[in-house]
């Protein structure tokens, strides 16, 4: 339906009104001479947005999320994000350029004064500042570091062995990121492959240590997860770790559970074959 049929007797065509507030799709010509949707760059999904520091009370910019632009893909197996075009990961920690306090971002804003009081004097005093102005987009070397900073910010104010752990599968998370960037068919990058591999795997392992810790101190929800979802993650994490026991015992809460969605205890199911079909494997 044209919304602007009528606008014909002033001389103006209006065409593609059905949707108002569509985005507009750019086209580019291809090297046939035909015409081509237009890949959007990841800038495309970013705007700038302004922070107040929780320590040092200096406003700086900082990258966010389109959050309406995005198009979700499926996950990998132990629920980390994916979307088209862009690598979220990369923008979901926040690090002032002048005292150096960085977080995840569901966690910046929320300090203790005592929390503050330590941040200041083991980490401001010591942070040389880099240059202040943030780079267009945040390269996974960036984030890497910045999620690094973040981890040291958790361990000096003393935070949640939750925050710890979600820190660590987030790096996790952003290395294997990287890995996957990296062309695996260059004998030039077989060495960096190797060493995402290693830290991502050493992150992996602080993760499911601090989240096992986490489940029996911390109540839900739990870094933005509930029950269901940690019981969840736990069980991927335990699959990966071949600890078959600790992930079955998860995967029966969850199916178990009244609370739990249809999609996850079909991914608790998907995941409990796997568990036989390896257990079937290990004793053939």
């Amino acid at each position: 339906m044209n919304l602007l049929s009528g606008l014909e007797k002033f001389g103006l065509k209006a065409e593609d009104t059905t949707n108002l507030f569509a985005e507009e799709k750019k086209e580019v010509v291809g090297e046939d001479g035909t015409k081509q949707e237009a890949v959007p760059t990841e800038d495309s999904f970013l705007l700038d947005k302004a922070v107040r520091c929780a320590v040092c009370d200096k406003v700086f910019k900082t990258k966010m999320i389109k959050s309406g632009r995005l198009k979700r893909l499926e996950s990998d197996m132990d629920l980390r994000p994916r979307y088209e075009h862009i690598d979220t990961l990369k923008y979901s920690v926040i690090s002032c350029p002048y005292c150096g306090y960085t977080a995840i971002t569901r966690y910046f804003e929320h300090l203790s004064s005592m929390q503050v009081k330590m941040i200041r004097e083991k980490i401001c005093v010591n942070f040389k500042p880099a240059d202040n102005v943030e780079p267009t987009l945040i390269d996974y070397d960036t984030a890497i570091e910045r999620y690094k900073l973040a981890l040291f910010n958790t361990i000096v104010k003393k935070g949640k062995n939750s925050e710890k752990a979600y820190t660590c599968l987030n790096l996790a998370w952003l290395l294997r990121g990287k890995r996957e960037s990296l062309d695996a068919k260059d004998p030039k990058m077989a060495e960096q492959i190797k060493e995402c591999r290693e830290q991502e795997e050493a992150f992996y392992a602080q993760a499911y240590e601090g989240f096992t810790k986490a489940v029996s101190t911390e109540t839900y929800p739990m870094c933005g997860m509930d029950e269901c979802t940690m019981d969840y993650l736990l069980a991927t994490m335990a699959y990966h770790y071949k600890k078959y026991d600790v992930a079955s015992k998860c995967i029966a809460r969850i199916l178990q559970s009244a609370a739990a969605s249809k999609k996850m205890k079909d991914r608790a199911y998907e995941l409990k074959e796997r568990i036989v079909e390896e257990i079937k494997r290990s004793k053939a």
